[in-house]
């Protein structure tokens, strides 16, 4: 199977292994992608970690031979299809983490920036190398990228399509962290940093970040006014405050 969905403790992992063709994405992979993020939202998990099979390639992007001749309509709703999948990543309930293994290109790299996180190993590259192609990102590079890293930066990235290596990344704020040994025990240790928390508080807290960036400074801290509200009323904010009064560590239950 190209796509695996399996589960370690609390967290799923969506492995791409379609190694053969670096993990490249084909339009039946994304719709695979698709399937199991939705069977992530129906689970227990509380974060899912994206990584690619073997140790080349997180994703390489598209698979070029499906995008050959094809009508600009056709082409539009392919784009139109990776867009919405990447974009369910920020609505599951769950912090999202790619962990990016080797090369994340194009299509890969997008995959990745539409995670809430973003982890690399050394050996890791990547880029957004559609312009050498004649095409620009399509998948929500041209959008996730400049948020994330600036709109200078993402210039520059975009319109020359070279490419970066990681410690590059964690400079530019591309990546959160490095990643030494075993990839996935880095990602899971880095997971737990959070998903030791409330997963209510957690959800208001992603809420107002993301949604802050679509907005004025002013509505933003309406938004937050509103969610910090919304945590305030949940059994957790109750356990959280009188855990910590008492000097002991809370027990929340997610409500």
């Amino acid at each position: 199977m190209p796509i695996t969905l399996s589960y370690r403790e609390e967290f799923a992992v969506l492995t791409i292994d379609r190694q053969e063709a670096l993990n490249a994405l084909s339009f039946s992979l994304i719709g695979d992608i698709a399937a199991c993020i939705e069977q992530v939202a129906r689970s227990s998990a509380r974060a899912l970690l994206v990584t690619g099979a073997g140790p080349k390639a997180f994703c390489a992007g598209a698979d070029i031979t499906e995008l050959l001749g094809q009508a600009p309509e056709v082409h539009k709703r392919g784009v139109e299809l990776g867009q919405q999948v990447f974009s369910r990543l920020g609505t599951l309930p769950i912090p999202s983490v790619a962990i990016i293994n080797g090369f994340a290109f194009g299509g890969g790299l997008e995959l990745a920036l539409s995670c809430t996180f973003r982890l690399a190993t050394a050996n890791a590259k990547m880029g957004l190398p559609e312009i050498k192609l004649g095409l620009i990102p399509g998948y929500g590079g041209t959008q996730r990228l400049s948020r994330l890293i600036g709109e200078a930066r993402a210039m520059e990235l975009i319109l020359s399509g070279r490419t970066v290596k990681s410690d590059e990344a964690l400079q530019l704020g591309l990546v959160n962290r490095l990643l030494e040994g075993d990839p996935m025990d880095g990602g899971i240790a880095f997971a737990r940093e959070f998903t030791c928390h409330s997963l209510a508080s957690l959800r208001c807290a992603r809420s107002a970040i993301q949604r802050s960036l679509q907005t004025t400074l002013a509505e933003g801290l309406k938004i937050e006014a509103d969610q910090s509200t919304l945590a305030y009323q949940t059994a957790d904010a109750a356990e959280g405050m009188a855990a910590f009064l008492e000097k002991r560590k809370p027990v929340f239950t997610d409500r």
